[in-house]
């Protein structure tokens, strides 16, 4: 009976910590002729997710959101990281500093 007992608490404590260290969802942007690609990015509400920002363009741009609370410059043909959320149901916009007339997006958290 204890090694039942055992096994049991064995198996809880191991899904527990699987769900504990549980990575985020990666979303992958580009930004190519200073537009982000997509520019409607979904994403999971009320959980963290991590934003690949792959810059293909030869300038730097900067992923800037006053909404998201980031701003991060990411060089020419260089690939940055940004964690967001976790985030409330809602819309939440996103801009390329250096280019603001056209690098312009929009993160949906549903």
């Amino acid at each position: 009976m204890i090694k039942v007992i055992r096994l049991v608490c064995l198996a809880l404590s191991l899904s527990i910590s699987s769900v504990s260290f549980a990575k985020p969802p990666i979303i992958e942007i580009r930004i190519k002729d200073h537009l982000f690609y997509p520019a409607e990015v979904k994403v999971p509400a009320n959980k963290k997710v991590k934003l690949l920002v792959i810059n293909e363009d030869p300038t730097p741009e900067e992923f800037e959101s006053y909404e998201l609370n980031r701003e991060k410059v990411i060089l020419g043909n260089r690939k940055a990281v940004i964690f967001i959320g976790p985030l409330k149901p809602g819309k939440y916009p996103f801009f390329g500093e250096f280019n603001m007339s056209t690098a312009l997006g929009t993160v949906i958290a549903e």
